[in-house]
């Protein structure tokens, strides 16, 4: 099992910046790939950012250039650094983590963390 924890989302202005943190716990040495997902209202949860445990990245479009994402070496703790922010990215920001468990691949999630941006 792992146990996911967000903190860092609030109220931010049009263009301005915030970072999302994301603690995870338990299994976290089975733990192969992480992402960041968000989901706003009415909508679907999206993928925003994922990052393998070799370092691999990669984004979605619309974030491309103004978001990065980053963990530590034991990925222990998921970072979304989030640069001129608009106010279409509101939503709810979701941690995720794929993780071995026994002999399958199961993924896990955060509670969540709400990020507002107002324009």
């Amino acid at each position: 099992q792992v146990q996911l924890v967000e903190s860092g989302g609030g109220l931010v202005q049009s263009g301005g910046s915030l970072r999302l943190s994301c603690a995870a716990s338990g299994s976290v040495s089975n733990v192969v790939h992480m992402a960041w997902y968000r989901q706003s209202p009415g909508l679907e949860r999206e993928l925003v950012a994922d990052i393998t445990k070799g370092g691999l990245t990669r984004y979605v479009d619309s974030v491309k250039g103004r978001f990065t994402i980053a963990r530590d070496s034991g990925m222990h703790t998921l970072y979304l650094e989030m640069n001129s922010v608009k106010p279409e990215n509101t939503a709810v920001y979701y941690c995720s983590a794929n993780a071995l468990v026994d002999v399958s691949m199961r993924q896990f999630w955060g509670q969540g963390t709400l990020v507002t941006v107002s324009s």
